[in-house]
């Protein structure tokens, strides 16, 4: 097994330590290709999610693809990941972090922005995702293909492991049960709810995702507030670290990057085109709409969940440091491993004996709406792959598949599970992120047809023939009902002010 794991850390090195910077890289790309488009455009925010799927069958609302691909993003990459990167890089690593959300949210809007104007209907519902806007965008078929292949396997295989782990493990130190049996119950109760299609499934994530995620920041602040004196020490503890003048983590500034990166990628997956997927199931008149709408979830699950985690850690002194090297440099918990107790001890430490068990329990909806959107994701990209029974067979194999790894997960070694899913989350973000360089001009093409609509006063609306983009099949022929009612609206407009109805 210390084989094995060796093998697994040296392969995820050379992923994840160049990939950083193309992350960083790319993020910076799209943030100065759109004009800061994540910040600039967050007042349009509220409007777009206000609007409703209309009568478009097949088609969810702006708002329920938010839930939807909250339910993947704030997971245990908020409340475990953000640990296990201060026990490896220092705190310098959640500046890195806060940094990649930041710059993320660019990346998040480009790859749904692409996701809206590629999606496709399949079986009556909406699709679309990386493999769909490799395949039209790029038009590189073969690599969609192996983009389409790499989801599945990631989605179905490598990445749930994660989630029913630290279920596992925080139940075990919340309650004391089993792992097995906590295992055990998660894929039971997984298995009973994947048995339905995507409406099922953002109906459980819209309920879900916004009251687990406020209860947590709230439980945080208050941590915060309790620790308030703290706060100055902290925020100079992160910079200098972050920046190698830190007497105790200067030499380590290298990781403190590479980590934080690669925590905030495997957290909010900007640039792994996670977002992607739910994205193109929304019902919106335009694709920059819900583009705007997957760089706010970025803010919400780095900016927001990772930093009221990271300073809760950092301030009560619930973490250690332990260089890739082995050297130890912070002891504060000796023997503990890194991960989910870091967070329960924080919380504890102001709500003893609530916090471990409120973690516990908030952990178990995170990871379990993330397990559901797993689904979601791995079966939208295996509809891209098969077609009619095929796809039905094999979406049962997938969910067969996810139940087990959902008990098994829950009692393999921690190096393991976390190992493989970075492997996985750094092979598809390499694939996507390429891509997405290649693209920048067919978003910035598509942001500036919503920007001049939005100047004119009118409700954007999307027509790829005008702007000469071809494969954009959901678009043309018949029109969604919501864009044309949009259209109509924009038309009465146009026509009432004397100015060319064009719409």
């Amino acid at each position: 097994m210390d084989d094995l794991l060796e093998i697994i850390g040296t392969i995820n090195t050379g992923i994840w330590n160049p990939m950083a910077y193309m992350a960083l890289g790319l993020g910076l790309l799209y943030t100065v290709w759109t004009g800061a488009v994540q910040i600039r455009r967050l007042p349009d925010l509220v409007s777009i999610l206000k609007e409703s799927a209309g009568d478009e069958e097949g088609g969810i609302s702006s708002f329920q693809a938010l839930a939807l691909t909250l339910s993947s993003r704030v997971g245990v990459g908020n409340i475990a990941g953000v640990a296990t990167a201060i026990a490896v890089a220092g705190p310098g690593a959640l500046f890195w972090m806060i940094v990649m959300g930041i710059l993320g949210g660019a990346t998040a809007f480009a790859e749904s922005t692409l996701a809206q104007v590629f999606k496709r209907r399949v079986d009556g519902e909406f699709r679309g995702g990386i493999p769909y806007y490799i395949e039209r965008g790029l038009g590189q078929k073969w690599l969609a293909v192996i983009a389409a292949g790499a989801t599945v396997i990631l989605y179905a295989v490598l990445a749930p492991g994660v989630q029913s782990f630290n279920i596992a493990n925080s139940a075990n130190v919340a309650f004391g049960a089993p792992e097995w049996v906590t295992g055990l119950i998660v894929a039971v109760v997984f298995g009973i709810i994947v048995i339905g299609g995507t409406k099922r499934i953002t109906a459980v994530a819209d309920k879900a995702v916004p009251f687990m995620a406020a209860g947590y920041i709230l439980l945080a602040i208050v941590v915060i507030c309790v620790n308030l004196d703290k706060v100055p020490a902290v925020i100079a503890l992160v910079f200098s670290s972050a920046f190698g003048v830190n007497e105790v983590f200067g030499g380590i500034v290298g990781a403190a990057v590479a980590w934080g990166v690669r925590r905030a990628v495997f957290s909010n997956v900007a640039g792994v085109g996670e977002g992607s997927y739910a994205s193109a199931a929304a019902s919106v008149s335009h694709p920059a709409k819900q583009g705007i709408v997957q760089a706010f979830s970025i803010y919400v699950d780095t900016v927001l969940v990772c930093s009221a985690t990271g300073i809760m850690i950092l301030m009560t002194d619930s973490y250690n440091v332990v260089t890739e090297a082995g050297r130890t440099l912070v002891e504060n918990l000796p023997g503990l491993e890194p991960g989910t107790e870091n967070t329960q001890i924080a919380l504890d430490s102001v709500f003893p004996g609530f916090g471990s068990v409120f973690v516990a329990l908030s952990l178990f909806l995170f990871a379990f709406t993330t397990l559901i959107a797993f689904n979601y994701i791995s079966t939208s990209a295996a509809a891209y792959l098969f077609k009619g029974t095929a796809l039905a067979v094999i979406t049962r194999i997938i969910q067969g598949l996810m139940v087990v790894i959902a008990f098994l997960s829950a009692i393999l070694p921690a190096d393991l599970i976390w190992g493989i899913g970075d492997i996985g989350y750094g092979s598809l973000g390499w694939i996507n992120m390429v891509c997405l360089v290649f693209l920048a001009p067919l978003v910035a093409k598509v942001l500036r047809d919503y920007t001049a609509q939005k100047r004119m006063g009118l409700d954007p609306v999307f027509d790829p023939v005008k702007l000469g983009i071809r494969g954009a099949d959901a678009w043309t022929g018949e029109n969604p009902p919501a864009a044309v009612a949009v259209a109509q609206a924009n038309n009465a407009r146009l026509q009432g002010s004397g100015a060319d109805a064009r719409f």
